[in-house]
């Protein structure tokens, strides 16, 4: 075996540039992450031939002392954290110590830094070859510019590595498009090759705001997005998510901040995901902008040196709490409601949030008193049966006619098109609804209602199942034995590695339950929780209701029509059916005037 000696410190800082720097966006991405560490207001970046010629960042920051600037490019050497105690609860988005040094091992590189109003400032520069740092006085105002020359030209085999200039600098582009959109308060400007291209006005209040999200997501997505801002369990989310119907074909429109650092994690992924299972088609994607505050003693930032991957220590809170926020934020938008409309106003309580929306809310469904079978729902309906809330000369229902300028937010039945469609008119336009999605929707939402109303029945096994399992699948079931006799199941522990299975939900007994227990205790084991079981148990209502749904061609009466809208009106999610499709459109009469030319 060779010898173990010590390495040289350019090479250790390329290994470390390896890590850190793997493009022209790593070094714009680390170098703004300082300068909004340093307190600026403004930032302006400059890039030329996608940043591989040269990347400078200028901030009016609070600068960096004389004495300290040739300190700043040595390696874990940094003005963020200074012992163990400040690495647990880093509130900064830099703190390792290593960008500078390892920009400056594979560029050419000088900062110009002034930490004075007044005065001379300083210049140091630094080449790859030899890392020696040179400093002069130099004419600078207060704050900071970096620059950054010739990226990789001491390491030719990274070099080669990089994609064509505009692909480099559409990576660019993006890293200042998720620091302007977590950190409105900061003037951001940027020029490729000498062009402006982008200048993201600092702003305070939440229309402003709102525009600087709209011009970097596009104006369709705030046209579509629900804003909500919520607070419990010593956390807070807020930010904007797309409605179910805005949804995209990939996750290129989804930015989550925790503490102002953009992260991608799984466990966020997963909350997402399951807040918009009832109402997302199959495929698709949800857009969001959202922000997750948290005291950062709370949360482990040190676990990746590019900083996109936290650990949160209690993962199971925050996981319930991003899952129920948003789950209840896209529960509560009702047909009328408009995005300026839509910001769902939190009352806080220590458990679960509670949300009001403009449109409130009907007593819909089945009474909690109502018993839930199988056979009560299996036929289809013979005709449609409003809600509880409509009486059977209710104006809503019978109105003598259309009333001008006023009328609830799906408007008033005037025909059925082949039917399959409603065709309504309200204030705005014409309204068209797809009758049988829309009662399928309101018949799932009924019979979950119902669903949880009554306690969960179980059935006994006549053969139980045993399982082969690891032991920490085990132990999951033991720690989580309330949870799973809840959901209507006895799992009994056989041994080490081995569980038994005695009862299940009768919904379920002609389920495959082997597999469902064991993905299950996986959610349990990854995230803390899961919903697997309830989700198949929705699976199952959501086929039953829409074989109970009206069904195409069934002729409806002007009445019966008015009561499917004014039971939408009230029913949550229900501008989707049980498998994400839309259930409703509006027209408007500019829209109509278009499309017939009129006035022109």
């Amino acid at each position: 075996m060779p010898k173990i000696h010590l390495l040289s410190p350019r090479l250790a800082n390329q290994i470390a540039a390896g890590e850190v720097v793997e493009r022209p966006a790593s070094v714009i991405k680390e170098l703004l992450e300082n300068s909004i560490d340093s307190g600026a207001s403004r930032i302006d970046i400059d890039v030329e031939r996608g940043g591989i010629k040269l990347m400078k960042v200028r901030d009016n920051g609070s600068g960096i002392a004389s004495d300290d600037l040739p300190l700043a490019l040595s390696r874990h050497a940094t003005s963020k954290i200074e012992q163990l105690d400040d690495l647990e609860s880093v509130g900064t988005l830099g703190f390792r110590g290593e960008a500078l040094a390892s920009i400056s091992s594979v560029s050419r590189l000088a900062i110009a830094t002034n930490d004075q109003d007044s005065g001379p400032g300083w210049k140091a520069e630094a080449e790859g070859r030899d890392m020696a740092v040179n400093l002069a006085p130099v004419a600078h105002p207060r704050g900071t510019t970096v620059e950054v020359r010739d990226l990789f030209f001491n390491t030719p085999a990274r070099r080669k590595f990089l994609r064509t200039e505009a692909t480099e600098y559409k990576r660019i582009d993006e890293v200042l498009r998720k620091l302007a959109l977590s950190h409105f308060e900061i003037d951001f400007t940027l020029h490729n090759n000498g062009k402006a291209v982008h200048h993201f006005r600092a702003t305070t209040s939440q229309a402003e705001q709102e525009r600087r999200v709209a011009a970097i997501c596009g104006p369709a997505f705030m046209e579509n997005a629900l804003y909500l801002d919520l607070e419990a369990a010593g956390l807070r989310l807020w930010g904007w998510v797309g409605l179910p119907t805005f949804s995209r074909s990939q996750g290129d429109l989804q930015y989550f901040y925790v503490n102002g650092r953009s992260i991608r994690d799984k466990l966020v992924t997963h909350a997402v995901r399951q807040a918009y299972r009832d109402v997302m088609y199959q495929g698709r994607h949800p857009a969001f902008v959202l922000y997750l505050e948290a005291n950062p003693a709370e949360i482990d930032v040190n676990v990746h040196p590019t900083k996109h991957e936290v650990r949160f220590r209690d993962s199971r809170t925050v996981h319930d709490f991003l899952f129920r926020s948003l789950h209840r934020a896209i529960a509560d938008i009702r047909p009328g409601d408009t995005p300026a409309a839509q910001a769902a106003v939190v009352e806080q309580t220590p458990s679960e949030p509670h949300w009001r929306t403009p449109v409130e809310q009907s007593a819909m469904g089945l009474s909690a008193q109502q018993s839930f079978e199988v056979s009560d729902v299996a036929e289809p309906m013979t005709t449609y049966a409003p809600g509880d809330g409509w009486q059977a000369q209710d104006k809503r229902l019978y109105p003598e006619s259309i009333p001008d300028g006023s009328s609830p937010p799906l408007g008033y039945a005037i025909a059925q098109l082949k039917g399959i469609y409603i065709l309504a008119e309200n204030a705005e336009g014409l309204v068209l609804v797809d009758m049988h999605a829309a009662h399928e929707r309101i018949t799932y939402e009924r019979m979950k209602q119902a669903f949880d109303a009554q306690a969960l029945v179980s059935q006994p096994l006549l053969v139980p199942i045993t399982l082969a399992v690891s032991q920490s699948e085990a132990d999951g079931a033991d720690e989580h034995s309330a949870l799973f006799e809840h959901l209507g199941f006895l799992l009994q522990r056989a041994g080490p590695e081995s569980l038994v299975v005695r009862r299940v939900p009768a919904m379920l007994r002609d389920a495959d339950v082997e597999p469902l227990v064991r993905d299950v205790l996986s959610d349990l084991l990854k995230h803390g929780s899961s919903d697997r079981i309830r989700q198949h148990l929705d699976e199952i209502m959501s086929t039953m209701a829409c074989h109970s749904s009206i069904r195409a061609n069934r002729k409806l009466s002007t009445p019966e029509m008015n009561a499917l809208l004014r039971d939408m009106e009230a029913t949550e999610r229900s501008g989707q059916c049980n498998h994400g499709r839309p259930t409703w459109t509006q027209m408007s009469l500019d829209a109509l005037d278009r499309l017939f030319l009129r006035g022109r």
